[in-house]
């Protein structure tokens, strides 16, 4: 974190940014705000949206794994988008 401050002293906003990425500590814990601090400046990256960003994808869950779905309940006929019929019920009403 020391680094980013460094990097982060000669932004016209360095303070404030700095003091996004410390107000993380609290929600996220510093192990996480450092490990997120060190990914940024690892991509060339140091302002305080890029690290809240990669603190928000590291709180966000993984994705649901993909369901099997039985044959049954598969469609046999899919449905089609018929833009012509929705024209034809418009100019009915």
């Amino acid at each position: 974190m020391e680094k980013v401050r460094r990097k982060l002293k000669n932004a016209p906003d360095g303070d404030r940014q700095m003091v996004a990425i410390l107000g993380c500590v609290a929600t996220d814990g510093l192990p996480a705000v450092e490990a997120a601090c060190q990914e940024a400046l690892d991509h060339g990256a140091f302002s305080a949206a890029v690290i809240i960003n990669i603190l928000a994808r590291a709180r966000d869950p993984a994705p649901a794994e993909r369901l099997s779905i039985p044959d049954a309940l598969r469609l046999t006929h899919e449905p089609v988008a018929d833009c012509a019929r929705y024209d034809s019920l418009r100019r009915a009403s």
